[in-house]
């Protein structure tokens, strides 16, 4: 028992002082000192404001990391996220300012249009993968590149804000949504805020799709079929458990997730609509990263959102310290590399030990000689 809870602390623990040497030397090799970038980000920690812009970035990595982790449950690459977050927004935004609802069923109806686009757009890709073999990698791409060509059309022709007669507006965005945006929980934020900076409360959505996730995986039948499909699919097979519709589910599921992503600027920030510049590009790519930095657990994983977001928000103080804020983007990747590399690392060596324990028990003679 001891010996595996030291294999579980020793992969982060690995993965932090790799992730620490590489940053170090990339600095040194580009002239800056890496106390100075590690005294930035530890003033960082102290200040209130930063936390909140960190705590609201996170958000959408957190959603999108658990709609990737779904699939990873179950062996299966949702790589469409970007794709499916980013039509899911532009839908449920149009749909929000039209529907004729007072505020709490718009807030409603615009998240469930956006997990109902998500969710439709990936089981595209989970029933071609059940029923034609298609691999979902393959899939998902292809979907991704239609998804992101199919948004700006029914953007500009369909759901495009009315120009105003004689007015000089080159924008295009869909209407605004007029009630159901999330309130701010400012009040909840001990000490005062710098002006223009306010705490979402779309973190909270984030949290409840983090212990949704929670149940669903690992408190609920359909949670056990899933990860027993994952990790032995013929024994799951052979117990009954259908694996054509499993793919399908898990991948409509993951898709219905993933379309939530980029509610964080329609019902929470303004401009409560979609335009192309408000609504955040890259969250879908991202959320990979903070699946496998995560372990895909849904603790892990808003760890991982809130190291990600925390490098994000940190590039600014660098760039005002006169510090290369590329150097954020770097460590981003380092980390997720140490992390892969650490755990599989620590992987083999405890195959290794199992290995040799169970041939003592089988052959003592043989594993002392």
């Amino acid at each position: 028992m001891t010996q595996r809870v030291a294999l579980t602390l020793a992969a982060p623990l690995l993965a932090i002082v790799l992730a620490l040497s590489v940053s170090s030397a990339v600095l040194r090799a580009t002239g800056h000192s890496p106390v100075d970038v590690l005294a930035l980000l530890a003033d960082q920690l102290t200040q209130v404001g930063e936390l909140v812009k960190t705590a609201n970035r996170a958000g959408p990595y957190y959603i999108s990391g658990v709609a990737v982790a779904v699939g990873f449950k179950m062996n299966l690459f949702n790589i469409g996220v970007e794709g499916q977050y980013r039509l899911a927004g532009v839908t449920a935004a149009a749909a929000g300012a039209a529907l004729p609802l007072p505020g709490p069923l718009r807030l409603l109806a615009v998240v469930a249009v956006a997990m109902a686009v998500g969710g439709a757009w990936a089981g595209i890709a989970g029933v071609l993968r059940a029923h034609r073999g298609v691999s979902e990698v393959i899939s998902t791409i292809m979907l991704n590149a239609i998804a992101l060509g199919i948004t700006p059309f029914v953007l500009t022709r369909w759901f495009r804000e009315e120009e105003v007669e004689g007015a000089v507006d080159f924008g295009i965005r869909t209407r605004e949504i007029p009630s159901g945006h999330l309130p701010d929980l400012d009040a909840l934020v001990p000490g005062a805020l710098p002006g223009g900076v306010h705490l979402n409360a779309f973190v909270v959505i984030a949290a409840l799709v983090g212990v949704g996730y929670w149940v669903l995986v690992w408190h609920s039948r359909f949670g056990f079929d899933l990860r027993a499909s994952g990790s032995n699919p013929h024994a799951a097979r052979a117990s009954g458990v259908d694996a054509r519709r499993m793919t399908v589910v898990a991948m409509a599921i993951s898709g219905a997730i993933a379309g939530l992503v980029g509610l964080s600027s329609i019902i929470g920030a303004a401009p409560h609509r979609y335009t192309d510049e408000s609504f955040l590009a890259g969250l879908g790519f991202t959320g990979i990263a903070i699946a496998l930095l995560g372990r895909n657990h849904p603790v892990g994983i808003a760890l991982g959102a809130l190291l990600w977001a925390f490098m994000d928000v940190a590039r600014t103080p660098m760039s005002r310290a006169d510090l290369p804020r590329e150097i954020t983007t770097i460590m981003q990747g380092i980390i997720v590399l140490s992390v892969v590399v650490a755990y599989s690392v620590v992987v083999r060596v405890a195959r290794r030990r199992d290995t040799a324990a169970l041939a003592r028990q089988v052959d003592p003679a043989g594993a002392t000689a």
